[in-house]
């Protein structure tokens, strides 16, 4: 398995720990005004990532390349940033909305180089 792949996986199984740990508070207190961070953290850090890492063991020529490290780079920043901000402009703090977006905004260029990566041919072995 590519390093990235592995690097990819145990980044997401912090934020599964992380999501899966508001899930509880959210449960526990009732409160669920936190839900978008959540689902965010859920989806963006532990399924995208883990799909990510997936995607790397089918074609490791491309886990090899600069390109995928600055991705898993910006993308994984993206995502440190979006949910904690979100998290805590959920809960009221409408000053981080700007940081909200600029994050998402960070992570949506994650995923296009991902995109990049995906359909393009760099790093494939010849065939």
């Amino acid at each position: 398995m590519p390093a990235l792949s592995k690097l990819y996986f145990k980044t997401a199984i912090i934020f599964l720990v992380i999501g899966v740990g508001i899930g509880i508070h959210m449960s526990i207190s009732e409160n669920r005004s936190v839900m978008g961070a959540h689902a965010h953290i859920n989806l963006l850090g532990w399924v995208t990532m883990a799909l990510f890492g997936t995607y790397f063991v089918f074609d490791p020529a491309k886990a090899q390349t600069r390109l995928a490290r600055v991705q898993y780079g910006i993308y994984t920043v993206g995502v440190i940033v979006m949910m904690p901000s979100l998290y805590f402009m959920l809960n009221g703090n409408e000053a981080l909305e700007p940081l909200v977006a600029v994050s998402s905004l960070v992570v949506f260029a994650g995923v296009a180089l991902f995109a990049y990566l995906v359909f393009s041919g760099e790093g494939q072995a010849a065939q």
